[in-house]
């Protein structure tokens, strides 16, 4: 990853360096959103096809091929939607609108973070003394969330998250789905937004111990579609923490409609972590998922044990 990121750098003229970093003691490290909007970083629009290529090796050496196919195919969603919109909005609607920020100094030892981001897409990576990774915040969001209509017409990027929620919902008895079911109408957005800091949210829905063996199985895979986006190195960790702050400690709670084209939501959330997504725009055509850790977020408890271990005031 270091090394895929010094090859992108060492591409760039002087300007555009100093436009795709930042210190990593940085507040633009941490300034994320999935909306449209001016950002820190270098856009790819910005770039030469040589140094987009380098770019986009750096983004993909963080990711599962499964995830980094997601990554193109949000970022190709643009004119997608502009067609969609019409005359003008071509000008927000813009492949060429997704950033790279490079944060601190790309070591393979070292400690240091990178962020690509656009519409509906936010990669936050926070790498501490080169063996612990951090890589959330993550957002990935599709507007549409189904394509009806031109080439690409049936895609649907966030499938996944869309039918494996909808099923774990549905194959719940009528008393679990009563315990489940947290609002009969769906939030219009994920609760949390762009809050650079989370809590658990309430009420919780249902515990991983009031499933059944197959509903519990699909709760996993639920969780796992969401980390499996990022290499398997990196999701294993993931998984693993996720383990370790115990599976019986989940909860599964949706909010709205259960068939397709009814707006709905739901979250997956344990003591570590919170998984929401929202289909409520557009007619129930557009998604917004996130994958948020209450404490590893930006690297937080990573750089906490890294200066408490390395940084300590000599006696203390």
């Amino acid at each position: 990853m270091a090394a895929a990121a010094r090859a992108f750098l060492e591409a760039l003229t002087p300007d555009q360096r100093e436009v795709a970093t930042t210190p990593f003691e940085s507040d633009a490290r941490e300034d994320w959103h999935y909306v449209p909007r001016s950002r820190a970083g270098l856009a790819l629009g910005a770039m030469e096809e040589p140094q987009r290529a380098l770019a986009l090796a750096f983004v993909r050496s963080a990711m599962s091929a499964r995830g980094y196919d997601k990554v193109a195919r949000i970022v190709d969603l643009e004119p997608v939607l502009a067609a969609i919109e019409g005359p003008g909005a071509e000008r927000v609607r813009d492949s060429g609108r997704y950033h790279l920020l490079v944060a601190g100094t790309p070591e393979a030892h070292g400690t240091w973070a990178w962020r690509f981001e656009g519409h509906h897409l936010s990669l936050n990576i926070t790498i501490v003394r080169g063996e612990a990774f951090a890589v959330t915040p993550s957002f990935f969001g599709a507007n549409p969330a189904e394509i009806r209509s031109g080439p690409r017409r049936g895609e649907r990027i966030l499938a996944e998250e869309e039918d494996l929620g909808r099923a774990l919902m549905l194959s719940l008895d009528e008393r679990q789905r009563a315990v489940a079911l947290i609002a009969r109408v769906a939030p219009r957005e994920i609760i949390t937004g762009a809050a650079r800091r989370v809590d658990p949210l309430a009420p919780p829905g249902i515990a991983a111990t009031a499933l059944g063996e197959a509903q519990q199985a699909a709760l996993l895979a639920l969780i796992t579609t969401y980390l499996d986006r990022h290499r398997p190195d990196l999701a294993a960790r993931d998984l693993e923490r996720i383990r370790t702050a115990g599976f019986e400690n989940i909860y599964f709670a949706w909010a709205g409609g259960l068939a397709r084209g009814e707006g709905h939501y739901y979250r997956v959330q344990g003591p570590t972590f919170l998984l929401e997504y929202d289909n409520t725009q557009n007619g129930a055509n557009h998604i917004h998922t996130v994958w948020r850790d209450f404490e590893r977020d930006f690297g937080r408890d990573l750089l906490r044990e890294h200066l408490e271990r390395d940084h300590a005031a000599p006696g203390l």
